[in-house]
């Protein structure tokens, strides 16, 4: 019995060392293979970046995401600038992005190699969704088809003609319907400016206007602006690509119109709070905007675009506003069509490209004290619009915002004719109005602020 004891007690023991062993090695195995993994990708990100342009030096796997204050991106890159120049890399995970800052730096890539530099950068999570389709994120033959057909159909729908003009005068009424209905007491404007362009495109499209109270609608702009918060994360940053089909699908089309609600509606909606937040601010400058519109339209009739040419502080204070809020800080990321040799560096095809719109924006030899509001940026000594090559606020090149003409309609008219019916009152002391914004990744997002419409 004993000698059995024995036998099974060492039996036990060299089966616990051979496990013990097994684990060691396996460990082993494992810390060697991670190992070697992470000296490949620092070898391939060494060879790779020896002829891309400079930047910091990105970790294994993650790349510079330690070094970008994800809730300040634009004020990162100018310090990357600072050091590195115009044109800069950074690893945005395992894959390299160059990035553009600067006016010359931009036009350059975006505008005389527009061309090269037409791709779109992928989105991962959006592409799982909407596999290559639509307009905004689509690529190659099937984008330059959708957005050449997205032209032409908007200009058969009137879209910088009279026609598109009047629904959106019929809606800015709307609008102001909506707002007396506040009765000058503090409220928050932002569902309200959330349907009115909504409602624009949904004309456009479906032929078709919603109540502001109606529960689909309310639906659809909880589920844009819930998407607007997931592509403002910086982690929707890979670079990725899936095989496109080229070709009028119902599927292509049906995204190409959920691109332009999404495009058309919350861009166009966080403009028009933002720029309540500024006139509400600025006492000053929205008194001067009413009294160019007491002298150009008076108080009995609709404002229209033709007034514009005649009103050129409130041209310029739209102009101010949109390069002062800075909506989109980076625009979307491009990507290259092909290999191309730029400024000396070689940047292979599929390389994604972000140009920062901030540093055109905020150039302070084009804008003397860009951090300041202040309309005379686009005024000349004779009180004239004084155009700017720098105002890049629907970004420029081959994808510069394709609705960019009925934007502009539409924030002229939506704010002309608000300001032609209510004066703007702040609850709060107007020193506690903070114009700075909440969130500066993918889009500049205003504070919350509550403001009273009252009738004029």
């Amino acid at each position: 019995m004993l000698f059995q004891h024995v036998i099974k007690s060492l039996c036990c023991l060299i089966t616990t060392a051979s496990v013990r062993r097994v684990s060691m090695d396996l460990v082993t195995f494992l810390v060697l293979t991670l190992s070697s993994l992470i000296l490949l990708s620092l070898w391939r990100q060494s060879s790779r970046r020896r002829k891309l342009p400079p930047g910091p030096t990105p970790l294994p796997i993650i790349g510079n995401f330690l070094q970008i204050d994800v809730k300040n991106i634009s004020q990162s890159l100018t310090k990357f600038s600072k050091t590195y120049g115009p044109v800069f890399t950074l690893y945005l995970g395992s894959q390299p992005t160059v990035i553009l800052h600067g006016y010359e730096a931009i036009k350059e890539a975006l505008i005389d190699n527009g061309e090269k530099f037409s791709g779109r950068g992928s989105y991962p999570m959006i592409e799982n969704v909407t596999k290559g389709f639509g307009i905004v994120f689509s690529n190659g033959n099937r984008w330059k088809e959708m957005r050449r057909f997205t032209i032409m159909t908007f200009r058969n729908l009137g879209i910088g003609k009279r026609n598109i003009e009047d629904r959106v005068q019929e809606e800015a009424q709307c609008l102001v319907e909506e707002l007396r209905k506040t009765k000058g007491s503090p409220c928050d404007p932002s569902l309200i400016l959330n349907c009115a362009p909504c409602n624009v495109i949904c004309s456009i499209t479906f032929q078709n206007h919603f109540d502001y109270k109606d529960k689909e609608m309310l639906t659809f702009m909880e589920k844009v602006n819930e998407n607007l918060k997931i592509m403002s994360s910086p982690w929707m940053q890979e670079n990725s690509n899936y095989p496109i089909k080229n070709g009028f699908t119902c599927e292509n089309l049906i995204f190409t119109a959920s691109d332009l609600f999404a495009a058309g509606t919350e861009t166009t909606s966080t403009t028009l709070r933002y720029s309540l937040l500024l006139l509400l601010k600025y006492p000053e400058v929205t008194a001067k905007v009413q009294e160019e519109i007491d002298h150009v339209i008076g108080r009995h009739r609709s404002p229209c675009m033709q007034d514009r040419h005649h009103m050129p502080y409130t041209d310029a204070v739209l102009h101010e506003i949109q390069r002062y809020i800075d909506l989109l800080p980076t625009s979307l990321p491009h990507a290259l069509t092909c290999d191309m040799k730029f400024r000396d560096y070689f940047i292979p095809k599929g390389t994604t490209v972000i140009a920062s719109l901030t540093s055109v924006l905020y150039d302070d030899k084009e804008f003397p004290n860009p951090e300041k509001f202040d309309p005379s940026h686009f005024l000349d000594e004779n009180g004239k619009v004084k155009k700017s090559d720098y105002f890049f606020p629907f970004s420029t090149g081959k994808r510069i915002c394709v609705g960019e003409g009925l934007a502009r309609t539409e924030l002229f008219l939506f704010l002309t004719t608000i300001l032609q019916n209510f004066n703007l009152k702040s609850p709060v002391d107007l020193k506690e109005l903070d114009t700075n914004p909440v969130a500066n990744g993918f889009v500049s997002v205003p504070p919350k602020f509550q403001i009273c419409f009252i009738p004029i």
